[in-house]
């Protein structure tokens, strides 16, 4: 009996530092897993600049607008409820047509919504994925604050405006993102098996 205890505690000492080191290897281990899509450094210069700054300019007039209506609710915020609805219709044909770019890439590539829509993993560079989500968050804080600020008014239409940066995120990645090549599952029937008469 005593001399199984230093044994067993042996073993216990010896499987914890197995999971220590099982622990140490994994970033290793998940860093040999990432493809080599994934992996492949991007240019200096990243694509699609133009879908950016697009991003960025409706942003800026939609703050602009939203900010000056809550704060005067005059007339102002006719031009407010203009802003945002053009922007919600700019982005909603940002949004399809992203939708139809991906699903002629979709035959090719594993296209998620999280790649599609929010940029996530490696769909965009760093520098892309954190301006345009930025521009996203934006657009849906200061459309929140300045409804909530003025209720029941036409600040309300603000609301819309996120899905002109849904729209535009879809289209950067529809065009220019990043992909894994498509898994092709085997669906045809299961062989029949012999069975004994």
């Amino acid at each position: 009996m005593t001399d199984d205890a230093p044994r067993r505690r042996l073993s216990e000492r010896e499987r914890h530092e197995q999971r220590l080191a099982q622990r140490d290897d994994r970033p290793a281990a998940a860093a040999r897993a990432v493809p080599p899509w994934a992996a492949a450094p991007w240019p200096a210069e990243p694509p699609g600049r133009a879908i950016a700054l697009i991003d960025w300019i409706g942003t800026a007039v939609f703050v602009v607008a939203a900010v000056v209506a809550a704060a005067v609710l005059g007339g102002i915020r006719f031009v407010a409820v203009g802003v945002s609805l053009g922007l919600f219709a700019v982005g909603c044909f940002a949004f399809l047509w992203a939708y139809a770019i991906a699903i002629q890439r979709s035959r090719d590539d594993e296209i998620g919504i999280g790649g599609l829509y929010f940029l996530a993993g490696p769909t965009a560079p760093r520098v892309v994925r954190r301006s345009m989500n930025t521009a996203l968050a934006l657009q849906t804080v200061v459309a929140l604050v300045t409804a909530s600020v003025r209720p029941f008014t036409t600040l309300a239409f603000g609301i819309l405006v996120p899905m002109f940066g849904l729209g535009l995120n879809g289209l950067w990645a529809a065009r220019h993102g990043r992909f894994g090549p498509r898994v092709v599952r085997d669906r045809s029937p299961a062989a029949p098996t012999d069975r004994p008469e």
